[in-house]
C-alpha cells in the first residue's frame, strides 16, 4: 500500500520493494511532512477583517467615498479569505499527521477554494487523496478518488512540468489501480526530467518483472506446471516459446533500468532484490539454451546474496545513527 507524506516542496517519493519469493510489496517513503503554515495572530486577523464604517458625506464626495469603501471591502474580503485558507491548511496538515485523511481532504479542499493561489494547497490535497486510494481495488469510488488525485497533480504540472514529485505521485497512483503501462510511462517522464533518479528506474524494472511474472504464471497454470524459478526447463516447448516472445522485451527493459537504479544508488538493496527475480524470468526467455539458462540462475543467486548483504549493512548503519539515516542528493547513505 502506498504511504504518502505531505511534501515540503516538490520532492522525491522513494520506492522500495519486498523480497519474498515471487511475491512483492511496494512501500513509498517521501520527504518529511511540512510544519503547519505559520498562523497570523488573532488581532491581525480581526484587523484585516474589520468592516468599513459609514461616514456622513453628500454629493460627489459621498460617491467617491463609496467607491473607495467598496474597493477596501474587496481587499478586506480577499485578505480574510487568505487568512482563513491558511487556517484550513493548518488544520488539514494536523489531520493528515494523525491519519485522519478524510478530514484532511475536507480542509485542503476548502483551503484551495478560499485561496486558489495558496502555495502547496493543491499538492497537499492531491497527496491526501492519493493516500485514500486503496491499492488493487477497482470500485467506482476508489477509481474516482484516484482520478481526482491525478487530475489535481496534472494541474500542478501544468504550471511546473518538471515537478518530479507530481510525476512520481501520478505513477504511483496508476500502479495502485493496476494500470501498469501508465505507471511505467509516468516514471519514464520522471527520468526525462532527472535521468539519474534511482527510484523511477527502480519502478520501471519492478513493473517489468511484475508483468513478466504474471505472464509466466498464466502460461504455466493451464499446463498444470508450477514455476520453479530457474527457467522451467521441463515445461512444454510450445508454452515456453510463447513466453520467450511475450517476456523477452520486458526482461530486457527491466534489467536495463534496475541496473541503472543500482548504478545511481549503489546501496539500493530493493533494486538488487528485483534483479534477482528478473534474472529468473530471463532464464525462462533463454529456454532451450542450457548454458544461458544456468548463467541466468547463477546471476540471480548472486544478486540475491548482494541484496541480503546490502540490506543488512543498511539496517546496521541506520541503527547505529541515533538521528536516523543521512542521505545525499542521490539517496545514498553518508
Amino acid at each position: 500500500m502506498l504511504s504518502l507524506k505531505l511534501p515540503e516542496s516538490p520532492g522525491e517519493s522513494q520506492v522500495s520493494g519486498g523480497n519474498k519469493k515471487y511475491n512483492f510489496s511496494v512501500l513509498v517513503s517521501e520527504p518529511p511532512t511540512t510544519e503547519p503554515v505559520a498562523r497570523e495572530s488573532r488581532s491581525a486577523e480581526r484587523g484585516a477583517c474589520l468592516k468599513e464604517k459609514d461616514t456622513n458625506m453628500n454629493g460627489p464626495a459621498r460617491t467617491s467615498a463609496l467607491a473607495i469603501a467598496l474597493a477596501g471591502m474587496v481587499l478586506s474580503i480577499s485578505g480574510c479569505n487568505q487568512l482563513e485558507a491558511r487556517n484550513e491548511l493548518n488544520h488539514g496538515v494536523e489531520a493528515y499527521k494523525t491519519q485522519r485523511y478524510e478530514e484532511a481532504i475536507g480542509h485542503f479542499q476548502k483551503a484551495t477554494q478560499l485561496d486558489p493561489k495558496l502555495p502547496m494547497a493543491k499538492t497537499y490535497l492531491a497527496t491526501a487523496l492519493a493516500q485514500s486510494v486503496v491499492p488493487g481495488l477497482d470500485t467506482p469510488d476508489n477509481l474516482k478518488t484516484a482520478n481526482q488525485a491525478i487530475s489535481i497533480f496534472e494541474e500542478v504540472l501544468a504550471k511546473d512540468p518538471s515537478d518530479v514529485n507530481s510525476l512520481k505521485q501520478i505513477g504511483g497512483i496508476y500502479y495502485s489501480i493496476k494500470k501498469l503501462d501508465d505507471a511505467k510511462a509516468w516514471q519514464k517522464k520522471v527520468l526525462a526530467v532527472d535521468p539519474k533518479d534511482p527510484e523511477a528506474a527502480y519502478w520501471i524494472g519492478m513493473i517489468d518483472f511484475t508483468e513478466a511474472h504474471e505472464n509466466i504464471l498464466k502460461a504455466l497454470g493451464p499446463a498444470g506446471i508450477t514455476d520453479d524459478g530457474a527457467g522451467n526447463a521441463k515445461a512444454p516447448k510450445k508454452v515456453m516459446d510463447s513466453i520467450k516472445a511475450e517476456n523477452g522485451p520486458l526482461v530486457e527493459e527491466g534489467l536495463q533500468y534496475l541496473n541503472q537504479a543500482v548504478a545511481n544508488r549503489p546501496n539500493y538493496d530493493d533494486a538488487m532484490a528485483y534483479l534477482n527475480l528478473l534474472y529468473r524470468r530471463k532464464a525462462d526467455v533463454d529456454y532451450g539454451d542450457e548454458t544461458a539458462r544456468k548463467q541466468d540462475v547463477a546471476l540471480a543467486d548472486d544478486w540475491r546474496t548482494k541484496a541480503m548483504g546490502t540490506r543488512k549493512a543498511n539496517e546496521e548503519k541506520k541503527n547505529a545513527e541515533p538521528g536516523g539515516i543521512t542521505m545525499d542528493s542521490n539517496g545514498n547513505m553518508k
